[in-house]
């Protein structure tokens, strides 16, 4: 993120011993270096006790931090004011890293509990920050003077950041609007968390336990292996557990013959925060919109969308929705064909029943082995998970000629996590990069990339990042490595575009350094690195059979060639529905007790959405929008899929690995963070604006 209030939030800076006193001090390792490598967090001296007083201690110094820069009696500039907030609150920015990394990756009820003190805390005094009226009025001096200044290109963004930040931090408010947005914002702090602690909580209760052997049906060896294992971790050796996590849930969903089984695994995920029980997200999520569009009220804006949008690339809600209706106008007569095609299928083997959504998975398998003899379990022994993350590697090493050495020094926070030095080709370091790939209780679902330090210089001195890869794949089981789907490997290779975002950065200011770009440009890095995870030069790299170490053979890539196009209907429709779905609740322009399900029927008829395919997120645990920072950005996808597809045809162009236009990606897009406008630093790659064409090829859509 960019703006000037994640600096002291959401991001993780390693700092120097601290001058300022406080209880706990002798043992808590937030108070001093760590005595680690790189100075990564010391996880295995880290403890739940020692976050609330070190961010206790980390606001204080905060404080008293701006307080130094409002009492300045030395004409406001550049260095005493903008640069000097800039620095502010370097502990509590490394206590807050780890902290919401772990309350992510490996919480716990002590965990979530800090959480909800801390989240006041926080949007206090962030809006301490920004409506502080002494220091608004020293940076506003500073940006008035702008043009004399002769400031290079990153500080005059910094500058424009951080004006910008006190002005949509309420910084211009009457004192009554300000307390209004304080109220606005502690509040929306503490249900965000709780929307996401009741998905948590609602994935990890559910349990499909299987005790007949015939329940089993159509499964494969593997998806029953895993099942096993999941059940004697949760105790019931002997029987079958699947669970909603989706490396659990969708093998189920493709594979198995019992069709009510399939219907209730599926339909307690589709429930999930809607079962009017004390995890129920309804009114947490109406509460979320009306106060979000509350706020853009009193900041000037129409709707939250219109407030959020300012600050991306797609400028206004109009032009989201027109990009979102042109896709939505061809890719739903193509859902609508597959259900058709699927629904035969279904005749023809003799089933008296109509497709619904629980159904997609399996007759959409049964049918991609039936028109291109493929099918994910013929894929799976190919992808073991340790050779795709060499095929990962042998990537970045041939774009950009970084290596990626193991390191069995750095602690760690739960024993499956794998660390990794990242040095360029000359041997000298660039960062940390940490590796979680299995589910857990305590790990919330999906992929993800975040970091415990962002890159950024102290005087002339670099500061290196510390990244963290997120993932949620299906474990090893006995005899057998952790083998994943196709999917699943362009989840690896996509994640890893963050990663490379955040570790290639190369900025001099922390809050604009690394994925710190525009919401809508932030999924560029990522899923450009995707392309290459299907490409037949880098598949016979990585993709061998984990039993006899043979390459995935030619017919095998030409199938999922043929394929490609496969399902795009459904897969674009369920995307779409979702990026309506969040635009809708954020383009109300007027305050409203909201029927949740209603407002889902009926945004999703509007668009006309057919009842066999469910949106990818019902509101309930669309977590993306109510707790992780995507609200009326959701679209971005597809957006950022615009400029991956036209920046990845550079590569086709000319060669996959073509040095050129590697070496323009790292310097004008992977370097440069929030630096500069999203669309120059486009052009300064690739030369020109993106086409849509090539992303049309590629989904295999006509308009």
């Amino acid at each position: 993120m960019k703006k000037y209030l994640s600096l002291f939030i959401l991001t993780g800076i390693l700092i120097g011993s601290c001058n300022m006193k406080s209880k706990n001090e002798s043992d808590n390792p937030f108070y001093t270096d760590y005595n680690t490598p790189f100075q990564v967090p010391a996880f295995d001296k880290i403890k739940n006790q020692h976050y609330l007083p070190a961010i206790e201690e980390g606001i204080r110094q905060q404080e008293k931090e701006v307080e130094n820069i409002v009492s300045n009696q030395d004409e406001p500039d550049f260095a005493n004011t903008i640069e000097a907030l800039e620095k502010t609150g370097r502990m509590l920015d490394n206590v807050t890293s780890v902290f919401y990394n772990q309350n992510s990756a490996n919480t716990n009820e002590e965990i979530q509990e800090i959480a909800k003190q801390i989240a006041p805390l926080l949007s206090k005094l962030q809006d301490d920050i920004l409506m502080n009226e002494e220091l608004f009025n020293k940076v506003k001096i500073v940006n008035d003077r702008k043009d004399q200044l002769s400031l290079s290109p990153e500080q005059n963004k910094l500058l424009e950041e951080t004006y910008k930040s006190f002005v949509r931090g309420g910084a211009n408010l009457s004192d009554e609007d300000k307390n209004k947005l304080r109220k606005i914002n502690e509040e929306l702090s503490i249900l965000s968390l709780r929307f996401g602690e009741n998905v948590l909580a609602e994935t990890n209760d559910y349990k499909l336990v299987i005790e007949d052997e015939e329940n089993l049906a159509g499964l494969p060896e593997s998806v029953v292996a895993g099942a096993s294992e999941a059940a004697k971790e949760a105790g019931l050796e002997g029987k079958w557990v699947f669970t909603l996590h989706k490396p659990s849930m969708i093998p189920f969903l493709q594979f198995s013959k019992k069709r009510d089984l399939r219907e209730k695994i599926f339909k307690a995920y589709y429930s999930r925060g809607d079962n009017n029980n004390n995890y129920d997200n309804k009114e947490v999520l109406s509460k979320m919109a009306n106060l979000r569009l509350e706020r853009a009220k009193l900041l000037g804006y129409e709707s939250h969308a219109a407030f959020i949008l300012s600050d991306n690339m797609a400028k206004e809600p109009k032009n989201v929705y027109q990009l979102l209706d042109r896709l939505w106008d061809a890719a739903l007569p193509n859902a609508k064909a597959e259900a058709a095609e699927l629904q035969k299928l279904i005749d023809k083997e003799g089933g008296d029943f109509k497709l619904a959504s629980w159904d997609w998975w399996y007759y959409a398998e049964k049918l991609k082995k039936e028109k291109y003899d493929l099918d994910e379990e013929s894929l799976r022994p190919y992808f073991q998970l340790n050779n795709v993350i060499d095929g990962v590697f042998y990537v970045v090493n041939k774009l950009y000629g970084l290596t990626f050495v193991p390191r069995t020094d750095i602690p760690t926070y739960q024993e499956d996590v794998k660390v990794f030095e990242v040095q360029e080709a000359n041997g000298s370091h660039i960062g940390i990069l940490y590796m979680d790939f299995f589910p857990r209780s305590s790990k919330r679902a999906g992929a993800w990339m975040s970091s415990y330090r962002k890159q950024r210089f102290d005087g002339e001195t670099k500061i290196t990042p510390v990244i963290t890869n997120v993932f949620n794949f299906s474990k090893p089981t006995e005899g057998k490595p952790a083998l994943l789907s196709l999917e699943e490997v362009t989840t690896t290779f996509h994640e890893f575009g963050h990663a490379l975002h955040g570790l290639l950065s190369n900025c001099k200011y922390n809050s604009l350094s690394g994925t710190s770009v525009a919401r809508d440009f932030v999924e560029l890095p990522s899923q450009i690195m995707e392309n290459w995870a299907t490409e037949p030069e880098v598949m016979k790299v990585y993709a061998k059979h984990y039993k006899t170490d043979e390459p995935i053979p030619d017919e095998l890539i030409e199938k999922i060639s043929n394929a490609r196009f496969f399902n795009q209907g459904f897969e674009l429709t369920e995307y779409l529905a979702a990026s309506f779905l969040d635009m809708n609740y954020h383009t109300l322009t007027e305050p409203k007790e909201l029927d949740v399900e209603e407002f889902e029927t009926d945004a999703l008829n509007q668009i006309g959405l057919i009842p066999e395919i469910i949106v990818r997120y019902r509101s309930t645990y669309f977590q993306h929008i109510f707790s992780g920072g995507y609200s009326s950005g959701y679209y971005s996808y597809i957006w950022a899929e615009v400029l991956d597809a036209d920046a990845f045809h550079a590569f086709k162009e000319t060669s996959l690995f073509d040095q050129s236009y590697a070496l323009a990606f790292r310097k004008n897009i992977l370097e440069k963070g929030g630096t500069d406008d999203p669309m120059k630093l486009y052009v300064q790659f690739r030369g020109a604006e993106p086409n849509i064409d090539p992303l049309l090829k590629r989904r295999g859509i006509n308009l």
